[in-house]
């Protein structure tokens, strides 16, 4: 009978971990890239800083991953590697769900 409980209550911990995890899964958004302009995609969280994935078929995936609050750096997947973007990506002021680049003159959003 111990055994029993022992089981099912490591089953809930397993499956409470589980449920909690799926915070990080992706969301349907509306993104938008200086090259490839507006088009649907998938946005997934990756930290609690505010880094980001886009991805969507027939488009590049996108990264920006916050390295302090309102700054971030790009990467681009091409090819199944992850390439860097030049420059730094700062927070629209405009618009918080958009990131610009001042030294490319790139836009990345996702609403």
């Amino acid at each position: 009978m111990i055994s029993g409980r022992i089981l099912l209550g490591g089953g809930l911990c397993v499956a409470t971990m589980l449920a909690l995890s799926s915070g990080a899964e992706a969301k349907r958004a509306r993104c938008f890239t200086t090259d490839d302009g507006y088009y649907q995609c998938n946005f997934r969280g990756l930290d609690d800083v505010g880094s980001f994935r886009l991805s969507a078929p027939g488009y590049p995936t996108i990264t920006l991953e916050v390295d302090q609050p309102g700054f971030a750096f790009g990467f681009i997947n091409l090819g199944g590697r992850n390439v860097p973007l030049p420059g730094q990506y700062v927070r629209s002021r405009d618009d918080g769900a958009c990131w610009n680049n001042p030294e490319t003159n790139t836009r990345v959003c996702a609403w």
